[in-house]
């Protein structure tokens, strides 16, 4: 059996910031190879994405996480890349998000591949990959499914982040909308010739603290609309003409970002652009194969097998056209936090979830 505790140390180990992911997919990378090479276990790299495959099948099962971490914050107890083991806990930045699902589904797919097994007309394929925290162009998963030839199609996934290791069926999506209020400039003391944009602004932020769009998700609830950041004004003597304010809206499956932003401009006074859509809300139908197979495995192995949704996005987002679950262990809550840590025997616990899931999967 992989040592996943040690594996879980050492990868933490490494400070993974994104954009800086080397040492960490050349530690996977070697790993893999040391351990996995007689058994059948094919390695692939591209940049700093590391993908490692067992069987040579046409249905396609990806185990993926990311190996990239959020800078360190003020008050860590411990020093964040040192992992310290206090209370059967792992405190380490990356230790719950997302290492511990990384060394977990490794450490599945190494001790399937040593125990003999392999997929039937399958491939069951773990992809580490990089830039997941920094929600650019620079994802390493998009870039693999987009970019790298031997890449395999995913026919099922599971996404690795903090889920205290129940399945998770529905993640909310990310729009950001850019909002201008419009008005016409005057001299402060003759303000009553201009239309004043902070006050159109105004309006529309109290509008928006009152908004309610897109129907009731079954695991999601409803959209939320948040604003985020508003600006307006210069010289302090002018009427201004233009403010600009900002909306976070986590979004549901059941309309098109699109969709959303149009259903909001309805509403507001000022002018609604899109400046951000990519991360679109995701959900799989409880009875699509993959969420049977991780109900059943969780289920036999007397865990809580209850579907939920996650508000936080993920690399969901890029296996959002086909049927995913998003389940790993670790509190979520504690995510890029000073208190960031993972329980180790939910580590252990994860690989034999990640095991029962593939064999169940593909049984």
């Amino acid at each position: 059996m992989t040592d996943v505790l040690r594996l879980h140390h050492d990868l933490v180990a490494i400070p993974s910031i994104s954009r800086d992911e080397g040492d960490a997919a050349d530690f996977v990378e070697a790993f893999a190879r040391e351990h996995g090479a007689a058994s059948g276990v094919c390695v692939e790299r591209s940049e700093h994405n590391v993908w490692f495959t067992l069987g040579d099948g046409d249905d396609v099962l990806i185990l993926a996480s990311h190996l990239d971490v959020v800078p360190p914050s003020d008050g860590h107890p411990f020093d964040p890349f040192t992992p310290t083991v206090r209370g059967g806990n792992v405190y380490a930045r990356g230790a719950v998000d997302a290492k511990a699902s990384g060394a977990a589904m490794l450490a599945a797919l190494l001790d399937l591949a040593a125990s003999g097994w392999t997929p039937e007309a399958g491939r069951l394929v773990v992809a580490l990959t990089a830039c997941e925290e920094v929600g650019s162009d620079e994802n390493g998963l998009d870039y693999l499914r987009r970019e790298a030839p031997t890449f395999p199609t995913p026919s099922a996934a599971l996404v690795g982040e903090p889920t205290d290791l129940r399945p998770c069926l529905a993640q909310k999506g990310l729009l950001v909308l850019r909002c201008t209020a419009r008005g016409r400039t005057a001299h402060a003391a003759r303000a009553h010739l201009g239309v004043n944009a902070l006050t159109v602004m105004a309006r529309d932020l109290l509008r928006v603290s009152e908004m309610e769009i897109g129907a009731d998700d079954p695991f999601l609830g409803r959209p939320t609309v948040t604003a985020t950041v508003a600006s307006g004004g210069g010289p302090r003597n002018v009427v201004p003409d233009e403010a600009t304010f900002w909306l976070d809206v986590r979004s549901t499956p059941g309309a098109s970002h699109p969709q959303m932003a149009e259903e909001i401009a309805e509403h507001l006074e000022s002018e609604v652009a899109i400046h951000s859509a990519r991360l679109v809300p995701c959900a799989t139908s409880p009875e699509a194969r993959i969420a049977r197979a991780s109900g059943d495995a969780l289920r036999a192995l007397g865990m809580d097998a209850e579907p939920f949704g996650s508000p936080t996005a993920s690399d969901w987002v890029f296996l959002a056209d086909v049927p995913a679950v998003k389940i790993g262990p670790g509190d979520s809550r504690l995510s890029h936090t000073p208190q960031e840590h993972v329980p180790q025997a939910e580590i252990v616990r994860a690989v034999a979830v990640y095991r029962a899931i593939a064999e169940s999967y593909f049984s």
